[in-house]
């Protein structure tokens, strides 16, 4: 069974689009990114969007244990 053609991204319509929201232009760079391929371009993006939360995550978990540590020597000159 011969393989099915990924689709040819469509253009973008801007005719609703909030331009202060950049939904429709990274859906469709993720689109050109994976020529076509609308599981990978998904795929993609989840990756990139779990990469980032990892990232915010691990943050957030340095600057909370860097406020205790200035609690506890605060607490130490007391």
């Amino acid at each position: 069974m011969p393989q099915r053609q990924p689709a040819a991204p469509r253009p973008i319509d801007r005719g609703a689009a909030d331009p202060a929201c950049p939904v429709e232009d990274i859906a469709q760079a993720y689109l050109v990114t994976a020529h076509g391929d609308a599981g990978l371009a998904l795929r993609c993006a989840i990756t990139d969007a779990l990469s980032d939360l990892m990232e915010a995550e691990r943050r957030a978990r340095e600057n909370s244990r860097l406020i205790s540590r200035g609690y506890v020597r605060n607490a130490a000159r007391g």
